[in-house]
């Protein structure tokens, strides 16, 4: 049987010289290349300058803000009633607000004891500082190293409490909320919150308790913060 030659199964309308195919296509490029690249070029370019531009003002905003602030925005001393608290000889220890100080824990290994010592060391009359240790801890060795520091401290006349809870709901805000609803607290007029890794000076309290004792309408204190 005679064999039936390949080019009799393919029409003849695309029997294309492959140089043909390729002079078609260059040629195809060449046409939509200027209409079509072109301007997605120049819009791209103007994008890049538009943000350029963009960053260009914030950088300049921000500097005339810094300025500013710094030429006219007065210290917080200065803006507000700020009077530190001083001990009396007469009442003693009863001008002072009692502060509670929460140190919200989670198998806080390597840090746990300078925390809870800074916290200790607090420049404030031991009769009105409550220290509240809330420790979430899922590794026993931690929460019992973290008791016994606890119990070490309170040894020493300070007034100390570790506080563990059966869940961790809310994690660690959950355990500041968890601690506000003891009974021991409520006599509190100041809550400062101390991160397991923050380490406050002596005088932290000294310095930002009379932001809130003698300014109404400040609600909150941040400090500096010191890992």
């Amino acid at each position: 049987m005679d064999q039936i030659s390949p080019k009799l199964l393919i029409p003849q309308s695309f029997l294309v010289n492959r140089d043909d195919v390729t002079s078609q296509l260059g040629l195809m490029w060449e046409l939509i290349k200027a209409p079509l690249l072109v301007p997605m070029l120049k819009l791209s370019v103007y994008i890049c300058l538009g943000m350029a531009l963009m960053l260009f003002m914030e950088r300049v905003y921000m500097g005339i803000v810094i300025v500013l602030v710094k030429l006219f925005w007065k210290k917080p001393e200065e803006r507000y009633n700020f009077v530190p608290i001083e001990d009396d000889e007469e009442h003693g220890s009863s001008n002072f607000p009692v502060v509670l100080v929460q140190i919200p824990m989670f198998n806080e290994k390597e840090v746990y004891k300078i925390s809870i010592g800074a916290a200790c060391g607090l420049s404030w009359p031991s009769d009105r500082l409550v220290i509240q240790v809330l420790d979430d801890s899922t590794d026993s060795a931690i929460k019992s190293m973290v008791e016994q520091e606890c119990q070490r401290w309170a040894s020493k006349g300070i007034n100390i409490t570790y506080q563990i809870r059966e869940n961790r709901t809310g994690y660690k805000a959950g355990a500041l909320k968890e601690g506000l609803k003891r009974s021991y607290v409520k006599h509190c007029e100041y809550v400062a919150i101390i991160d397991a890794d923050f380490r406050p000076d002596p005088d932290f309290l000294r310095k930002s308790i009379p932001f809130l004792d003698h300014n109404p309408d400040i609600a909150l204190v941040q400090a500096r913060w010191r890992f």
